[in-house]
């Protein structure tokens, strides 16, 4: 994927180190503090005692309190001095280590949240609050550190060196990351809901909260984020010198491997002494990093380490603290003590995200999906793999309707089906066989919903989420789920889908502004989802905290409760997309190498493209009728499908469908049965074992 604009750390050769400017930069660092430090300010008149600028400003200057006004200086130096401090440490050290994670890794993209290091730390201190353990702060620190650490490392190793160009290099390092951040979330959340007794308040502090029991944690933090930074600092003239790419810093004498290893450990700290102060905050990671190069492409000294991290550091405050203060100033006081601090980061993350997206200029270079080795080029070898396919998906139906927290066999189905099967076998099956129709409908619509898009905006990166179906659909959800519209599980599907589809158009419109480009399509997809997931939260954490569990699994992807009418839409949209996007094929196939090859041979790409795109649309919006939000499902599917059969979509559509349904199908069942009579999400159970299995496929595919 190209970096937003400004950016030197989307591959290839960056910007020449610019030598002297230190008055211009040190300019632009006061600058920033002086700002900073005024929002700082704003956010000390902020709270909820009713303590404003003049009792500040009073207790500044050094007079006494009123006789029986409010207590102002233990509220300032209790509350509010800890919110302050936690909100600069925090977004100091998530700003820093965005801006070292994307220099070592030459990817504009590259961030704690997408390198998977922030969802490695948040489910490590996840699992200590569900196994009840109470840990000092140091010790939950370390306990993060590990986490994240391993996270990282695995996705640095498994991603591995691609041969070829920086941009596939790239894109295979987000799709690992990606990949381990939704299985380690998915872990956090299975954690989350096995364990709601012990894990209680987490829902909120996962979304990231600046509330502090007192200073010491922010005190505790402080030092070890500048002393860590300080390391940072004395790697900028190896990293300024690596920005020349890794063959001319070698030529040079900088040591690559230690200093990679070494900033990208000062980045695995200060991610996971955030984490553990203040709990994962989105964006500001990403965010704060690609504001500062964005300066720096105006201000060239910036473009020096020495400057811009510090810069990103302040910037990543700024952001905390702006975010945080205008939430009090919007909502009140009271109204926005329940809402973490993440959820405007995220909204402001969202912004900032589409705006760049809608600023991204053509690169001119084509967007492929990372080759796999192909193993079935013949005819021949293509009807085995989808014969071989269909044994599987027959065998996942038949062990999904027996199994559960009462194991039927074979004999009770035929029983069932005429209608002579005991009252609670009758039940049962009842109850299974919708979920699994559910299952299996849904997944093939989203494997084909995936394989669509991939080959329509030509980005492996792309899946049915960043239509904006997922997160319209969640939101939708959850908006009648707060309040209390009547009408039932039939108001909240069709709220759902209605979301959803708007959403995406809202999307395509903004995609299409000025000319189609795939990356500007994901990123606003993914700037969409930002903002609406950031929503989505916010309704949730302000309705009844007894419909926080339920739509929470709803969120999750599961089939419990599922009928056969609920299936019924998908069965329909399955059975007239399949046919229309085969007669297509060959116009997808050509749509997916370039932009003129089609053109060329007469083909309308505007139409083609806008027609693929909004049938994955309504495949999407439809399976979230069958199984709730499902992600995953459409990134792997397709992925597997082009390596076993190739990229053309006549072989690659119907293998994806197939794969898509074995995955939820397979899903599904193991939801209901590893923890019986609990049950777990299969979206959860998706993202768990298919993150690891992807990112080994990537592996597989290095060469």
């Amino acid at each position: 994927m190209s970096a937003p604009p400004g950016s030197p750390a989307g591959g290839g050769a960056a910007p020449r180190a610019e030598r002297g400017g230190g008055p211009a930069g040190a300019a632009v660092l006061g600058l920033l503090l002086l700002v900073t430090t005024l929002v700082g300010l704003w956010h000390l008149t902020q709270g909820t005692s009713g303590v404003g600028v003049a009792d500040l400003l009073r207790h500044l200057a050094g007079e006494r309190e009123k006789a029986g006004g409010p207590p102002v200086a233990e509220i300032i130096s209790g509350s509010r001095v800890p919110r302050l401090l936690a909100g600069v440490a925090v977004g100091f050290a998530l700003g820093c280590a965005g801006t070292l994670l994307q220099s070592v890794t030459h990817n504009a993209l590259a961030s704690p949240d997408t390198l998977a290091v922030t969802a490695g730390s948040y489910f490590t201190l996840t699992l200590i609050a569900a196994f009840g353990l109470a840990v000092p702060l140091w010790a939950s620190g370390a306990v993060a550190f590990a986490g994240g650490l391993v996270a990282a490392a695995l996705v640095l190793l498994l991603a591995g060196r691609a041969a070829g160009t920086a941009g596939t290099a790239g894109t295979r390092l987000i799709l690992a990351g990606s990949a381990m951040a939704m299985a380690l979330d998915a872990a956090s959340g299975m954690l989350l809901i096995l364990f709601d007794q012990n894990t209680t308040g987490l829902f909120a502090w996962g979304s990231g909260s600046l509330a502090q029991l007192n200073i010491d944690a922010s005190m505790r933090a402080l030092p070890l984020v500048a002393v860590v930074s300080c390391v940072a600092l004395a790697l900028s003239r190896r990293l300024d010198v690596m920005n020349l790419g890794d063959d001319a810093a070698s030529t040079l004498g900088v040591p690559i491997r230690t200093t990679r290893v070494t900033a990208v450990l000062c980045a695995v700290l200060l991610t996971s002494t955030a984490v553990t102060l203040a709990g994962p905050i989105s964006f500001v990671g990403l965010g704060a990093p690609v504001l500062a190069r964005l300066i720096a492409a105006r201000v060239g000294a910036l473009r020096r380490h020495l400057y811009l991290v510090p810069a990103a550091g302040l910037l990543g405050a700024l952001l905390i603290l702006l975010a945080d203060a205008t939430l009090r100033a919007v909502q009140g006081a009271d109204g926005a003590a329940s809402i973490p601090t993440g959820v405007p980061t995220g909204l402001l993350g969202s912004v900032v995200i589409v705006v760049l997206a809608l600023r991204l200029r053509d690169t001119g270079r084509l967007q492929h999906p990372p080759h796999a080795k192909v193993a079935a080029r013949s005819r021949r070898a293509f009807l085995l793999v989808v014969f071989g396919t269909l044994v599987l998906l027959a065998g996942a139906i038949l062990v999904a309707t027996l199994a559960g927290s009462l194991w039927l066999r074979t004999g009770d189905i035929a029983l069932w089906v005429r209608g002579a099967a005991p009252d609670l076998i009758g039940q049962a099956l009842d109850d299974r066989v919708p979920r699994v129709a559910a299952a299996v409908l849904a997944g093939a619509a989203l494997g084909l919903a995936g394989c669509v898009v991939q080959g329509a905006v030509r980005n492996p990166l792309a899946e049915p989420g960043i239509l904006g179906i997922t997160a319209g659909a969640g939101l939708g959800a959850a908006g009648v789920v707060t309040s209390d519209l009547s009408g039932g599980r039939t108001v909240l599907i069709a709220v759902a889908v209605l979301a959803g589809l708007a959403t995406f158009t809202v999307i395509a419109l903004l995609a299409w502004r000025g000319g189609f480009l795939p990356d500007r399509f994901v990123l606003i997809g993914i700037g969409c989802g930002y903002g609406l997931s950031s929503i989505t939260t916010f309704l949730l954490l302000r309705a009844d905290p007894y419909n926080t569990p339920r739509i929470f699994t709803w969120l999750s992807g599961t089939t419990y409760g599922r009928t056969l009418p609920d299936v019924l839409p998908v069965a329909v949209a399955l059975t007239i997309a399949l046919p229309v996007l085969l007669a297509m094929r060959s116009r997808l196939d050509l749509l997916a190498v370039d932009e003129d090859t089609p053109r060329i041979v007469g083909v309308n790409v505007e139409r083609t493209r806008l027609g693929a795109l909004a049938i994955a649309a309504v495949l999407a919006a439809l399976s979230v009728v069958a199984v709730g939000v499902v992600g995953f499902v459409g990134l792997v599917a397709p992925h597997l499908a082009r390596s076993l059969v190739g990229a053309r979509h006549g072989r690659s559509i119907p293998v994806a469908m197939l794969l898509g349904a074995l995955l939820v199908c397979v899903a599904d069942a193991l939801g209901r049965t590893v923890v019986a009579p609990a049950q777990v999400p299969a979206g959860l159970m998706i993202a768990l074992v298919g993150g690891p299995y992807f990112i080994w496929v990537l592996r597989k595919s290095r060469a």
